[in-house]
C-alpha cells in the first residue's frame, strides 16, 4: 500500500485510478503525472475459486492484486521473511488519451486476510504523454511509503526483500543488480494498531490507487518472478500450495498468473 500524503488533491485526478501508501518526495513527479495522492491497498477478492492450478494453488479474482500469496503462516511459526527476483517492466500505453497509467511489482507481508498493516517493497512504472517513469519505494502500511534513492530504468534486474526483527520492527531492501546498487532501510511501527502479525507472505504485481479510485491499469507485458520464498520458523517455502490471484475488473480478466516451480511464476497483461 502506498499514496503520497498532501492536503491539496488536483482537479485532473484522474477518473477510474486506484491507491497505495503515501511517500514524501513524489509530490513533484507526481504532480506533473496529473495527480498528487497514490495509496496501495489491501487486496480486494470476490472470494471466487475459478480452478485448480497445477501446483494445487487455488486461483481467485482479485480487483487489485495478481499474484502469489501464502494466506497462512505454517504451525513452524510466523512469516519474517520475503524476497523475489524480477525485472523493471516497460510500461505500453493501452490508448492515445495521455492520461497516467502505471502498475506497481511488489513483495511484503501481511495485507491479504490480515488488513492491518504491510510491510512491503518494490517499484512503480508509469508512462503519461509518452514519458516514462520509474520509481523504488519501501512502505510500513497504512503510514506514507517513501522512495529509495535508487536509479531505475526498463529492464533492470531487482532483488526486492522485506524482513521482520519483531511485530514493530523490520526492514526493507531493494537490490540494483543491473546497476550493482542496493538501499537497505529500517523501518518501525506507525502506531500499536498497526503491528504485523505474519499472517502472509505476498508476490504482487498491482493496479493501485489514485485518490479514491484505481489507476488505469498500463500494459506491462509480463513480469516474472524468480527466487520467490519466504521464510517463517527458520524454514524456507516458496509458491507452491499458495492462493493464486489474478486481476478482474469490470468482468474483465486484467493480469493472468501462471505457476512454473515452486520459486517461479510470471503475471501477464491480458
Amino acid at each position: 500500500m502506498k499514496f503520497t500524503s498532501t492536503t491539496i488533491l488536483a482537479t485532473a485526478i484522474l477518473a477510474g485510478t486506484s491507491f497505495a501508501a503515501p511517500r514524501s518526495g513524489l509530490i513533484d513527479r507526481l504532480q506533473s503525472r496529473g495527480t498528487l495522492s497514490r495509496q496501495s491497498l489491501p487486496t480486494e477478492k470476490k472470494g471466487v475459486l475459478l480452478k485448480e492450478a497445477a501446483a494445487g494453488a487455488n486461483v481467485q479474482y482479485s480487483k487489485n492484486w495478481a499474484g502469489v500469496v501464502r494466506e497462512q503462516p505454517p504451525a513452524s511459526g510466523t512469516y519474517s521473511a520475503v524476497s523475489a527476483t524480477f525485472t523493471v517492466p516497460e510500461p505500453t500505453a493501452t490508448n492515445e488519451s495521455g492520461e497516467m497509467q502505471a502498475v506497481s511489482a511488489w513483495v511484503g507481508i501481511d495485507g491479504d486476510t490480515y488488513t492491518k498493516a504491510i510491510l512491503q517493497t518494490g517499484i512503480d512504472t508509469y508512462i503519461q504523454d509518452g514519458k516514462k517513469t520509474f520509481d523504488a519505494w519501501y512502505e510500513w502500511y497504512p503510514l506514507s511509503a517513501e522512495n529509495f534513492d535508487l536509479a531505475l530504468s526498463a529492464g533492470d534486474v531487482i532483488v526486492a526483500k522485506v524482513e521482520t526483527y519483531s511485530p514493530s520492527e523490520g526492514a526493507a531492501i531493494i537490490e540494483n543488480k543491473s546497476s550493482g546498487q542496493s538501499v537497505t532501510k529500517t523501518l518501525s511501527a506507525p502506531s500499536a494498531d498497526a503491528t504485523l502479525a505474519g499472517q502472509n507472505a505476498e508476490w504482487i504485481v498491482e493496479d493501485f490507487n489514485t485518490g479514491s479510485s484505481m489507476v488505469p491499469l498500463v500494459n506491462f507485458d509480463r513480469v516474472d518472478f524468480t527466487g520467490a520464498q519466504a521464510e517463517a520458523g527458520g524454514a524456507k517455502y516458496g509458491v507452491k500450495n499458495a492462493a493464486v490471484l489474478d486481476i478482474q475488473q469490470n468482468g474483465d480478466l486484467k493480469a493472468h498468473v501462471e505457476i512454473q516451480s515452486d520459486t517461479e511464476f510470471f503475471v501477464t497483461y491480458q
